[in-house]
């Protein structure tokens, strides 16, 4: 039977995701070491995981609003006021997701109209021009690079900027790069987005995830909440990548829309994730803070490493990523990893998986122990050893 006369075209047309691609092979493979995956190896915290427990036993097993538990919504606001100077009213303006993919998927629907481009800086998490391709936008890439720190400039942004741009994604602290940006970085690009009156997307899942300096959000910026759509989540800094809690926190005329779709497609998170996600977000800063402490010593000890056996290495200001050049050997990076894969059983994820820009890296995950990444790497400074000779 040819079904392919009855699924979407965009949808078919559209390539699954690289990360996944290698993550899966793992499967089928014996004695593989991963450093593939974006996942905390922390348990997420007893205070936490005990919260929904206790929700589950008490029968606090109901549909919440759709926008979520309103003491979450509240906690949101709170923390994002504390931590990130940035004001949002929680009955109108925050809305809690199921995972941050959620309200990014939520908020291009709102915002896009076929016909639209949406600058996307690359490297960059798998889901932003597909999610934008399906909306019939167009994802037009700005290729960062390792000499600008894999930060966006205003001379790579203003050239791209056409009568058709709608928005602007920033991922900052970055998957998989581990860059930043700056106040000074994000000041510099403001008067740009301004001008050409554009919104942006500011996908900060990793906020809470930076090394040697605190996040800011473009959004705290001088008349710069009015044009964002801020999204974050509890995957990465709690620990609570299966909980599936994100949220996205807008101008109430922009949420307004976010909610109505997020009402008829998913009505509302899991119920005792959001219990969780409460005890999370008031009771979790000193969680937060031991786990970053331990990624801070992985990522020393990942870079000096990398750099030890020639992998050139940018060194990361955030999140739990590492993305080493790896063009030295005369193959393409998809190349590179299945070899590695297939020879010395470590998986880590090639570089053209976070867009085209991005052939001749590797994305390696550092959110494994120590004594697992001390296994992997020893195997890889093998890999390489063999590939040099």
């Amino acid at each position: 039977m040819d079904y392919s006369k009855f699924l979407s075209d965009k949808v078919q047309s559209i390539k699954p995701s690289g990360i996944r691609k290698f993550f899966d092979m793992l499967s089928t493979m014996k004695d593989v070491i991963s450093l593939t995956v974006g996942q905390p190896d922390f348990p997420t915290p007893y205070h936490i995981s005990n919260a929904a427990v206790e929700s589950i036993t008490k029968n606090k097993t109901y549909y919440t609003s759709n926008s979520g538990l309103i003491e979450l919504r509240e906690g949101i606001s709170d923390f994002l006021r504390r931590r990130y100077d940035l004001s949002y009213d929680a009955n109108s303006e925050i809305i809690v997701t199921v995972g941050g993919s959620e309200a990014i998927d939520m908020a291009f629907r709102a915002i896009l109209n076929p016909g639209d481009e949406v600058i996307v800086p690359e490297p960059c998490f798998v889901c932003y021009s597909p999610l934008i391709e399906i909306m019939g936008a167009k994802a037009v890439p700005l290729y960062t690079s390792v000499d600008d720190k894999f930060k966006v400039t205003a001379d790579k942004l203003r050239p791209l900027i056409t009568d058709k741009t709608k928005a602007i994604v920033l991922s900052y602290p970055n998957n998989p790069t581990g860059a930043i940006m700056t106040k000074e970085d994000l000041e510099a690009i403001r008067p740009i987005i301004i001008e050409n009156d554009i919104l942006v997307l500011s996908d900060e899942i990793y906020s809470e995830l930076t090394y040697g300096r605190n996040h800011v959000s473009i959004a705290s910026l001088p008349d710069m909440r009015e044009r964002c759509v801020v999204v974050n989540g509890f995957s990465k800094a709690y620990a609570m990548t299966g909980w599936r809690l994100g949220y996205v926190a807008a101008p109430h005329e922009i949420m307004a829309q976010i909610l109505k779709l997020h009402q008829y497609g998913i009505m509302c998170a899991s119920t005792a994730s959001q219990f969780a996600g409460v005890e999370a977000i008031t009771n979790g800063d000193e969680d937060v803070k031991y786990m970053t402490e331990q990624y801070n010593r992985r990522r020393t000890y990942v870079v000096k490493r990398l750099n030890e056996m020639g992998l050139e290495c940018f060194e990361p200001e955030g999140a739990f990523y590492v993305f080493p050049r790896i063009n030295g050997f005369g193959i393409s990076s998809e190349e590179f990893c299945q070899k590695l894969l297939d020879e010395k059983r470590v998986a880590i994820v090639p570089g053209d998986a976070f867009g085209e820009g991005s052939e001749g890296f590797a994305r390696i995950s550092y959110a494994y122990s120590i004594e697992h990444l001390t296994t992997a790497l020893d195997r890889i400074e093998e890999f390489v050893k063999e590939l040099k000779g």
